[in-house]
């Protein structure tokens, strides 16, 4: 019986090695619950910018009958400068009006000649070496502020207000900034090219009723308004006191 017994066992052995066990399968992991995917909002176009005069361009600018139609004479009587008057040129590109605004004021007067563009500045400079000018500081300014001191007489912006304000609105926190520059008693003038007037100016002009209702969300008050003939128009405007006088 022991012999048998032992014989049982070793067949046993040789069976569970003669057959190998089968693997226990995984179970499978139970995906979770799917979400329906959300559309990726569009994206928000690039802010527009202003479409800037090319330096590339400034010798359209130096046209020899522009004082004909300029009248550079009469821009400044309207914004009362004088020998001596603290100004400045806004927009002023290469420098034309800057020249002219330096020759008025003369040596105990100082004009500003700001713009946003440093191949503007640099143009500036240029011509204020060429003519030996000591009254005019060139000044890099920003679209929304032209970096100006407080305390000045005038300010001219002269045939650059249509880029300042594009899109539409866009001159309002310029203006206040030089509304804060003028002296109590100061004055901004703005020259621009009138709509369907001709002549050799920008395609897209502004309307003086336009420039006017900016210039009053910026604390500015129209004192003058003047046609420059043939092409242009003149507007001056004074800052408005607590008395809504400007």
């Amino acid at each position: 019986m022991r012999r048998v017994f032992i014989a049982a066992i070793v067949i046993a052995g040789i069976s569970d090695r003669a057959v190998p066990a089968q693997p226990v399968p995984r179970a499978q992991p139970i995906p979770p619950a799917t979400r329906p995917a959300h559309p990726a909002p569009p994206a928000l176009p690039a802010p527009a910018k202003p479409k800037l005069f090319d330096p590339l361009d400034l010798g359209l600018l130096e046209a020899p009958d522009r004082d004909q139609w300029w009248k550079p004479d009469q821009v400044m009587d309207a914004l009362l400068i004088a020998e001596g008057s603290k100004v400045a040129d806004v927009g002023a590109g290469g420098g034309w009006f800057t020249i002219h605004l330096s020759r008025r004021v003369g040596p105990n007067g100082v004009v500003y000649a700001e713009d946003i563009q440093p191949e503007m500045i640099e143009a500036i400079s240029r011509r204020v070496q060429r003519e030996n000018l000591t009254n005019v500081k060139p000044v890099l300014g920003m679209p929304n502020d032209p970096r100006l001191p407080q305390g000045l007489d005038a300010v001219l912006i002269a045939d650059s207000y249509p880029e300042m304000d594009d899109p539409p609105g866009a001159a309002v926190p310029l203006l206040k900034n030089v509304a804060r520059s003028l002296k109590p008693q100061g004055r901004l003038g703005i020259v621009n090219f009138k709509p369907g007037g001709g002549g050799p100016g920008p395609a897209e002009r502004v309307a003086p009723e336009a420039v006017i209702e900016r210039a009053a969300e910026a604390g500015l008050q129209l004192i003058k308004r003047e046609e420059v003939p043939p092409f242009l128009y003149l507007l001056v405007f004074g800052r408005v006191n607590a008395r809504g006088q400007p």
